[in-house]
């Protein structure tokens, strides 16, 4: 547990960075510090998060807030079930925390370490969860603090956190060139539907579909070309 405390602490900083910008951006629009702690705490998603305080901001509905974090949460529905050959051995109440504090950060870097030492598991997974957890909230409550005597995020050089992290979080899921594909047709549908007029959330579930179809039919193909 205390390699995997250690070990995040380089994405750690990255993630307080981006926490911070997120806090303040929340701040200005109105959201209070607390209700962004309690936010960080219990949701722990920050690009969701993000998505979520900004549509909730621009069109003030709460279905679309949900929408949005749930169109960008999907992955986890991966992420988690790749967890069980983790946590199989672990009691249901630490296999339910671990699984909150799971993060794109903490879950690359198990597996990374895992694939090189078979005996790295959930400890090193719940002590690099920690540190993120922890770096959230802090993070994202300072900005939230702080942040209605920043006026303007950009002059602070933090406009860029939020593409930062998530050029860094695609970075990471990137597997090879059969991913190209589907990335693009999602990008390209979602992006088309936001000019149309449609609302964010239901764009990027829109185009979170049709990057899925398009994985299904691409691998379809790749497996009747190698028979």
């Amino acid at each position: 547990m205390k390699q995997g405390f250690l070990s995040i602490l380089p994405l750690a900083a990255g993630a307080a960075a981006y926490g911070f910008a997120f806090g303040v951006i929340a701040a200005q629009l109105d959201f209070p510090w607390w209700g962004i702690a309690i936010m960080s705490a219990s949701v722990h998603a920050g690009s969701s998060q993000i998505v979520a305080v900004e549509q909730f901001a621009s069109e003030g509905f709460v279905i679309g807030a949900v929408l949005a974090g749930l169109a960008l949460n999907m992955r986890y529905l991966g992420i988690i079930a790749s967890l069980n050959s983790v946590l199989k051995e672990v009691p249901l109440f630490q296999r339910l925390f671990a699984i909150h504090i799971t993060s794109d950060e903490n879950w690359a870097l198990t597996f990374a370490k895992r694939a090189k030492d078979p005996s790295i598991g959930a400890p090193f997974l719940i002590g690099s969860g920690l540190t993120m957890f922890v770096t959230w909230i802090i993070s994202t409550t300072g900005g939230a603090l702080l942040g209605q005597s920043i006026p303007n995020l950009v002059d602070y050089g933090l406009g860029f956190a939020f593409t930062a992290a998530f050029i860094a979080m695609a970075r990471a899921m990137w597997r090879n060139k059969q991913d190209t594909l589907p990335w693009i047709i999602t990008f390209v549908v979602t992006i088309l539907l936001i000019k149309l007029s449609l609302g964010s959330a239901f764009a990027i579930i829109a185009g979170s579909i049709a990057g899925v179809i398009t994985t299904g039919l691409t691998q379809q193909i790749s497996k009747k070309a190698a028979a």
